[in-house]
């Protein structure tokens, strides 16, 4: 099942009254479980498929929350960075995993980067968590951020841009 499916079941699932839900394709499983009248988030999704991929993602049922708060630091992530154009002066920092994208440490914390910030190689720019792991992405460039091209609290894919960097 692709993600798109995943998402416009979710979506259906939240306009009905359904409080649990259970799809099985083959080796793939789906199991969407809602608090009495609630949304479906996507910590509340468990996705079980068998070889040659495992996936799992517990269905816990944690009180709702305004943002993350990582209780521990988690490893830091470089991000790719890529021209925009060959005659543009800007590079893009880029997704190096699938997750949701902060674009700070917490609710009540300042963002890591703004427009007009400046970054170093290695300035933690943003958050994107990853089944339940939080993990810093990091610049390959120094410059200063021009654009930021996605919404905080916003999924973000895999080689996705993040922001527009123009290098110094």
């Amino acid at each position: 099942m692709k993600f798109n499916e995943i998402q416009e079941l979710i979506k259906l699932i939240n306009k009905s009254n359904l409080t649990e839900f259970k799809l099985k394709e083959g080796d793939f499983e789906l199991s969407i479980r809602t608090k009495k009248y609630g949304k479906v988030r996507a910590r509340d999704i468990q996705a079980l498929q068998s070889a040659p991929q495992i996936v799992s993602v517990p269905a816990a049922m944690p009180a709702p929350a305004a943002a993350p708060a990582p209780a521990a630091p988690a490893a830091a992530v470089t991000a790719a960075t890529t021209p925009v154009s060959e005659n543009s002066n800007t590079v893009l920092i880029k997704s190096p995993i699938v997750g949701t994208f902060y674009r700070s440490a917490g609710p009540d914390k300042d963002n890591y980067v703004g427009i007009g910030s400046i970054v170093e190689v290695g300035t933690v720019v943003c958050i994107v968590e990853a089944m339940k792991l939080f993990n810093e992405i990091e610049s390959e460039v120094s410059g200063k951020i021009v654009n930021i091209l996605i919404d905080n609290e916003s999924p973000v894919q895999y080689d996705q841009p993040l922001f527009e960097v123009e290098p110094i």
